[in-house]
């Protein structure tokens, strides 16, 4: 069922002029399809598609745009369960996760449709009386996107969406290593009838398509969601160009156990929010800061959810942590992992790659990681779970708020005082009590710090997209 994946450009589904790239089933490292590469004629025609779409489509009422918007979540909705299998395919997840995933872009999509036709500007009350000031929203004009493999639809849906519900034409450069699963999501967009040139798709080498699509007159935005290595670089890119940014980049998530926990729920959730898609999530919890006095009792809770995850095909029944989704990855824990004990961890858990073909690793648990560990320091983005003690409060905190990352955070307690303190006092962009509660469309989801700066959730996604426009009218 899985095709060679073709660009996108201006309303056609085309063959690329650079050289098709294999793409691998990460499960069993087969190669499954290829997906067409552009080069710089593709990129300037789509850039000159994009300008052309962009112009039409600025033009429809808002109340239109969501109509259309409505019919390709509806058309998502009902092609779930092939979209799913095919990143599965490519992604390795587990078919529940890809099925989960693409039911929430259709209702992603839902959402900025909604808010399509709710893009207020307002009345300011003038000092004449002959004075009228407007306060007016306006597209900002064609954006550049870039996407990673980890969330193939669901990274790329949200700026999709809000630059569409906004009026700007978009050109999406998604993963050359995930990409059938977005292509599946543009061509909801394309069937739903959206008009040529307004959505674009390209795949190729992302140095070259950066650095041509983000200094080009043409593009007015860009939005990326990396690593903040890559992303801090792109922001300097647009910078020089005077190009406004969203940037949704890396993460190393703190998880507060304070000793008034639920301790058996506690571990059930953070074992949960960890190993979900392999730990391959940016806003997955990673340092687990723990009170001394429950350290023990919660490593056993975390170190036994571990071990009852079932490694296996992301396709095969019954498997709930499919593989990593590239050798990059099972590389990285393994040098992770030999550095951390190298300095004094423990392996509770886990801690080996799983065969030799495929890219299945055991979910990890280390406890007693020293501060000076590489994993303690840089995003693993894996199935590795760090559980380090503390004595006061004030220690857990300041531990929380040690790196240079701020994207997410965790907190687990059954006092209110001490969940207004860490909600008030832990450097994040979003910060989660005693559950997990990001990532629903209605809500902000973005960071601070090297984390990047944004929102790709909530209302405040599409100002990103929009231009404030000032009119002063004396009659």
């Amino acid at each position: 069922m899985y095709s060679d994946v073709l660009l996108y450009i201006d309303g056609v589904w085309q063959p690329g002029r650079g050289k098709p790239i294999p793409i691998l089933n990460p499960a069993n490292e087969d190669t499954i399809g290829t997906v067409a590469c552009a080069d710089q004629d593709d990129l300037n025609r789509a850039l000159n598609a994009a300008a052309r779409g962009f112009a039409e489509w600025c033009r429809i009422s808002a109340f239109e745009r969501s109509k259309l918007m409505r019919r390709a979540a509806d058309l998502l909705r009902g092609r779930q369960e092939d979209v799913a299998r095919l990143m599965t395919l490519e992604q390795g997840k587990p078919l529940t996760e890809s099925r989960a995933e693409t039911a929430a872009a259709a209702d992603i999509i839902d959402w900025f449709a909604e808010e399509a036709r709710r893009t207020y500007g307002r009345v300011i009350p003038a000092r004449s009386v002959n004075v009228q000031q407007l306060v007016v929203k306006e597209p900002v004009g064609p954006i550049a996107a870039f996407t990673p493999w980890n969330f193939p639809i669901n990274q790329a849906v949200r700026k999709i969406s809000a630059a569409l519900a906004a009026g700007c034409s978009v050109i999406l450069k998604a993963p050359e290593e995930t990409p059938a699963a977005p292509a599946a999501l543009v061509r909801a967009y394309a069937d739903a009838g959206l008009p040529a040139g307004v959505l674009n798709l390209v795949y190729g080498n992302p140095a070259e398509i950066s650095g041509h699509l983000i200094p080009h007159a043409t593009i007015r935005k860009i939005s990326f969601t990396g690593s903040t290595a890559v992303g801090k670089h792109l922001a300097s890119l647009a910078g020089l160009h005077m190009k406004r940014v969203t940037m949704e980049l890396g993460g190393h998530a703190p998880a507060l156990v304070l000793p008034d926990a639920d301790i058996e729920k506690t571990a059930k959730v953070l074992a949960m929010s960890k190993f979900r898609n392999a730990g391959q999530i940016c806003v997955a919890p990673t340092r687990f800061i723990v009170h001394e006095d429950v350290h023990d009792e919660f490593i056993g809770r975390l170190a036994a959810a571990a071990e009852a995850i079932n490694v296996g095909d992301g396709l095969a029944d019954g498997t709930t942590m499919g593989p990593l989704a590239n050798a990059r990855r099972v590389h990285a824990m393994e040098d992770l992992i030999q550095d951390a004990v190298s300095k004094g961890a423990r392996v509770v858990t886990g801690g080996r790659r799983i065969g030799n073909k495929g890219y299945f690793f055991e979910p990890t648990v280390l406890s007693a990681v020293p501060r000076e560990a590489r994993a303690m320091n840089e995003e693993p983005f894996g199935p590795l779970a760090l559980v380090v003690p503390y004595g006061s409060l004030s220690e857990a905190i300041a531990e929380a708020n040690r790196l240079n990352y701020g994207l997410a955070a965790y907190g687990f307690t059954r006092s209110a005082e001490h969940a207004a303190t860490l909600a008030a006092s832990i450097e994040s962009g979003m910060v989660s009590i005693n559950h997990y509660g990001l990532a629903l469309p209605e809500v902000p989801f973005g960071g601070i710090k090297d984390s990047g700066y944004g929102s790709e959730g909530g209302t405040e996604a599409m100002e990103a997209y929009l231009n404030t426009k000032f009119v002063s009218c004396a009659n």
